[in-house]
């Protein structure tokens, strides 16, 4: 029988626990629990259930939520080869491949059993069937089992907690007949655009796509096809390499289709724009900023297949290059669509020598300043611009939620600095005389740490600490570091700049050192726009989810776009407590799935 929310909203409560038997391993409990709060109009959405049965147990003991991770089998262990597992786990571990290890794969799942119950005292889980639904690879499932067994206890059973509310949310799709087909989209694209790596790179399997690198144009081109396979009426890619596509809306079909062309009139409705970047950082992940190119193409394709056009034209922008990585230039892409890319960025030469100028030429791209600022865009031609991005943060990893919706990108201040004072001998200077540059360092780390804890939505990071020619019996005589403050408005930033820098001069004058400050980069805020805010927040409850805000602590094109056109971004949680700018990063087919639902209910509110 194939279970629907009818079934389960109008079930009694015993009925309720029956029917989502074998949801969460020998844990009846959790249903229980859930049906005391089930609306009164019952379940809005199977969503919004997992999300119940997810606060459920974070909301129980600890000894609750061990005996929930002990009621989980081993991995190949004992109740496998017995055959004494339940039919789900049976099927999941089959899934895996886990039923015909190898010999050597056998011996080793089992050495890693032990050594991580001796550890942890308790099973190791991990939702074999994976972010596809799938299943995982033998090789994967024993490289993730290598790795969480150095976490720290605390980390480890949260990780184990999320794994097993992932093998839940799977179980319940199969009882519900569900397959989240528009996530599988996204998720396959992504997959498929991650075969495209840079030189030195691509070798060790790792993912890196800088500007204008074979592997980027690569990635240009396959969006390109994508999107005309997609349906977009056109498609084109722009002076600095970004991939850009055209849905138009009724009345800009109409005027094509009568005149043979566009021309901006009173009675042509502005477009939403959105899009975000396919560049990637160094040994990066495959999400970060495609998938907010990925999830509208996904839109687009669905209204074409429906034959449907919306009131306002859809632009959807794969943005060549936002992360800085070849050329001392951030956000090239979308500061050309503002007015912004900076002509001095032409004459750039990248570690290898080669110039910006010469490079885009070579690509084939015209390579003048002129063609650049002709991509500028009208902002009246525009109702504003949203971005979808995966969060590249814990926060909702840690509370379960598959969405959240972003309430400002952090205004960023950064610096490189240097402290001076004496090197001189271990033994022989007395504590009271030493004039100790990184010990200095040390105490401004602490200071950053406790003032930036002190206001909500403020970061302070010392990310670089150097002793250059340092040696174990020397007093450090210099200490480099660098200094990354930021806030989700510009006058919080300030504040923190101020008093950090000024608790730094403290530290110099007290321990006799010199100090050089040079900044290196600042960005204000870009606080979403009230209204495009709202319009996510409606989305994401259209969904039957909680609406939760958070703030944007890394940098995106929305910043960008923010200083033409009003912005607002989504966010999509990411895997393995959210670590991005990793190969680790990775989303859930089911979350990619509710991503595009969103995007979908906020084109229809439009």
């Amino acid at each position: 029988m194939v279970l629907t929310l009818d079934l389960l909203n109008a079930a009694d409560s015993a009925g309720f626990v029956a029917l989502l038997e074998g949801v969460y391993e020998h844990s009846p409990w959790i249903a229980q629990r859930a049906v005391q709060q089930r609306p009164a109009g019952g379940f809005a959405s199977l969503a919004a259930l997992k999300c119940v049965l997810a606060q459920t147990v974070r909301e129980a003991s600890l000894d609750e939520q061990l005996g929930l991770i002990r009621a989980h089998p081993e991995l190949a262990g004992k109740a496998m080869v017995s055959q004494s597992l339940t039919a789900e786990s049976t099927d999941e571990q089959r899934r895996a491949g886990l039923t015909h290890c190898t010999p050597d794969e056998f011996a080793q799942l089992q050495q890693l059993n032990a050594d991580y119950n001796a550890r942890f005292g308790w099973p190791f889980i991990l939702a074999v069937r994976g972010p596809r639904g799938e299943g995982l690879s033998r090789q994967h499932i024993i490289d993730t089992f290598s790795r969480r067994l150095q976490a720290h206890p605390d980390v480890e059973r949260a990780e184990c907690l999320r794994h097993i509310h992932r093998i839940a949310e799977i179980r319940l799709n199969d009882k519900f007949g569900i397959t989240p087909a528009l996530g599988n989209q996204v998720w396959d694209w992504a997959e498929s655009l991650a075969r495209f790596s840079d030189p030195g790179f691509a070798e060790q399997g790792q993912l890196t796509v800088t500007y204008l690198t074979d592997a980027h144009r690569a990635c240009a081109a396959q969006l390109a096809d994508w999107m005309r396979e997609a349906g977009f009426d056109d498609v084109s890619i722009d002076a600095v390499g970004n991939v850009v596509g055209v849905y138009h809306g009724e009345a800009e079909a109409q005027a094509l289709a009568a005149h043979g062309r566009l021309e901006a009139s009173p009675a042509i409705p502005p477009r939403l724009l959105t899009g975000s970047h396919y560049d990637t950082v160094r040994n990066g992940g495959k999400y970060d900023g495609r998938l907010g190119i990925l999830v509208p193409m996904v839109c687009v394709r669905e209204l074409h297949r429906q034959g449907r056009r919306l009131t306002h034209g859809i632009e959807v922008i794969g943005f060549a290059e936002e992360e800085g990585q070849r050329y001392k230039a951030t956000f090239l892409g979308s500061s050309a669509l503002v007015g912004r890319f900076d002509p001095t960025w032409l004459d750039q030469a990248d570690a290898e020598g080669v110039v910006m100028r010469e490079l885009m030429a070579a690509s084939g791209l015209p390579a003048t300043v002129d063609a650049i600022q002709a991509l500028q865009r009208d902002p009246t031609r525009y109702l504003g611009f949203v971005e979808v991005h995966i969060e590249q943060g814990p926060v909702l990893n840690g509370l379960d939620l598959p969405l959240g919706v972003v309430s400002s990108i952090n205004g960023s201040l950064r610096y490189l600095g240097e402290l001076r004072g004496l090197a001189s001998h271990a033994g022989t200077t007395p504590m009271g005389q030493r004039r100790d540059a990184a010990a200095a360092v040390a105490e401004l780390i602490l200071y950053v740490e406790q003032r930036a804890s002190a206001v909500p939505d403020v970061v302070g990071t010392v990310g670089q600490v150097q002793v250059p020619a340092g040696s174990i019996n020397v007093i450090p005589g210099r200490c480099r570091f660098s200094l990354d403050l930021r806030a989700t408005t510009d006058a919080a930033r300030d504040a923190l700049d101020a008093d950090v820098r000024q608790q730094l001069q403290a530290i110099c004058a007290r321990r006799g050192l010199s100090v050089t400050l040079e900044r290196t980069e600042a960005a204000a805020a870009a606080p979403s726009d009230p209204r495009w805010q709202q319009r996510w927040e409606d989305a994401v409850s259209s969904l039957g989810l909680p609406v939760h805000r958070l703030p944007s602590g890394a940098g995106h094109d929305a910043m960008k776009l923010h200083q033409a056109m009003p912005q607002a971004m989504l966010f999509l949680r990411g895997q393995n407590l959210g670590i991005s700018h990793n190969p680790l990063e990775s989303i859930t087919n089911d979350d990619a799935d509710l991503c595009v639902r969103a995007f979908q209910a906020l084109l229809e509110a439009l």
